[in-house]
């Protein structure tokens, strides 16, 4: 009986003492969700005004607080804006043919200047001396380049004196501006024109314009092609005398080889020395650029 007694009195005990273990069983399951990251509220930044005796020494301060001064990013806006007036939209489109004319700008360069004929001559030596990869292109350009540059320098001066210059300092326009650079390619295109004004006049007769008296009846349309023609003829004709003196060795050379039987040995493996023996003694890229340069003068 008392048994009995004791084991009712132990499970009372028992029963009266659950809801407590219930208690301490949810507990870490709730200390766990709010350690947790994503519950863990961040910190906010100390005020300026707050004593530094609020914070406890030895705190991680610095690790938790915000920075004070935050880094500020540059702001890049670009707004279109519709025009007022006619006179923003003929900006806007002298603009965009400004911007097109420097696109093209290399192609023009080689239009019209010098380029065009000193490279094609250049070209033409090499060929003559039977040169396949000495020069390289590379080179050859760099001084077709340089010697346009030579050629070109009075030009470009004055263009830089009444053009560019003024159009920077703001004191003409960018029509103004395009006048005054187009003035001196002009004068230069038809100095190389004078003697030979054939190509002139056949795209004048193609566009149905009348006879021109001077310079100023002749358009820039009309002009730039009929310049790029007279380049190309030039440059031919000079090519063409280029190539006699050395035609004239591989023609002696084949003879010798062919006279000797020498059927199978490539006559341009024997003349290539003597052409170059020949340029070198004659001083001929002197001669050459020389010539060139006084071509256009």
């Amino acid at each position: 009986m008392n048994r009995l007694l004791r084991a009712a009195s132990v499970l009372a005990a028992l029963l009266a003492a659950a809801p407590v273990f219930g208690q301490g069983v949810a507990a870490p399951s709730t200390i766990r969700a709010r350690d947790s990251a994503v519950l863990v509220p961040t910190p906010s930044p100390p005020s300026p005004s707050a004593p530094a005796a609020s914070f406890p020494q030895g705190s991680a301060r610095g690790t938790t607080a915000a920075p004070a001064q935050v880094p500020l990013v540059p702001l890049v806006d670009l707004r279109v804006k519709n025009p007022q007036n006619g006179k923003e939209v003929a900006f806007s489109v002298q603009l965009l043919l400004l911007l097109t004319v420097l696109s093209l700008a290399p192609s023009l360069l080689i239009l019209v200047t010098s380029f065009l004929r000193v490279s094609i001559v250049l070209d033409f030596i090499k060929r003559a001396l039977s040169l396949q990869q000495v020069p390289p292109n590379q080179v050859l350009l760099g001084i077709a380049f340089f010697l346009t540059v030579f050629i070109m320098w009075p030009t470009f001066q004055e263009v830089y004196d009444n053009s560019l210059k003024p159009l920077s300092d703001g004191r003409i326009g960018v029509e103004e501006a395009y006048r005054a650079a187009e003035k001196p390619f002009r004068i230069f295109m038809y100095s190389q024109l004078k003697e030979n004004p054939e190509s002139i006049r056949l795209f004048m007769s193609m566009r149905g314009l009348p006879k021109p008296r001077s310079l100023a009846d002749v358009p820039t349309y009309v002009l730039v092609p009929a310049f790029v023609l007279n380049e190309l003829t030039v440059a031919f004709k000079i090519g063409i005398l280029l190539f006699i003196p050395f035609i004239i060795i591989d023609m002696v050379v084949a003879s010798v080889l062919m006279s000797m039987g020498m059927i199978m040995l490539p006559p341009v493996m024997i003349s290539t020395p003597f052409k170059l023996i020949l340029f070198v003694l004659v001083d001929g890229w002197n001669l050459l650029t020389e010539q060139i340069v006084r071509s256009f003068m």
